[in-house]
């Protein structure tokens, strides 16, 4: 068994709610959590710089990079409610539309916390 990392950046007052909400609804021991600011150590693992980690949250799951809205969907398959909602959108019809109101969301996300956490 390999450990899930979930790569967030806890700088962001959202992401950082989001996240710590999450820690609570999700027992599996596997899971680990990366607050990715400022974390050499997270840029040398998924092999992404500061700025790649800080506009998308990110999960390494059995060696491969996920990001983005596809992190969701890993974290939603944990969380018995969420799961529905994680079988849901990654249907191959809807996930497109799901993975551009990520992008929507998380774009104004990543540039405020960019400029203000200089």
């Amino acid at each position: 068994m390999q450990i899930i990392k979930i790569y967030y950046n806890q700088s962001c007052a959202i992401c950082n709610s989001e996240i710590n909400f999450y820690k609570k609804k999700i027992k599996n021991p596997l899971f680990e959590w990366v607050n990715i600011h400022n974390n050499i150590k997270a840029y040398i693992e998924t092999k992404k710089t500061k700025d790649q980690l800080m506009r998308r949250m990110h999960a390494l799951v059995h060696g491969q990079l996920y990001q983005g809205a596809k992190v969701f969907l890993i974290i939603w398959e944990e969380i018995d409610y969420l799961r529905i909602l994680a079988k849901i959108l990654s249907n191959p019809i809807i996930y497109p539309l799901f993975f551009i109101i990520y992008e929507i969301i998380a774009l104004p996300l990543y540039l405020k916390n960019k400029y203000l956490n200089r």
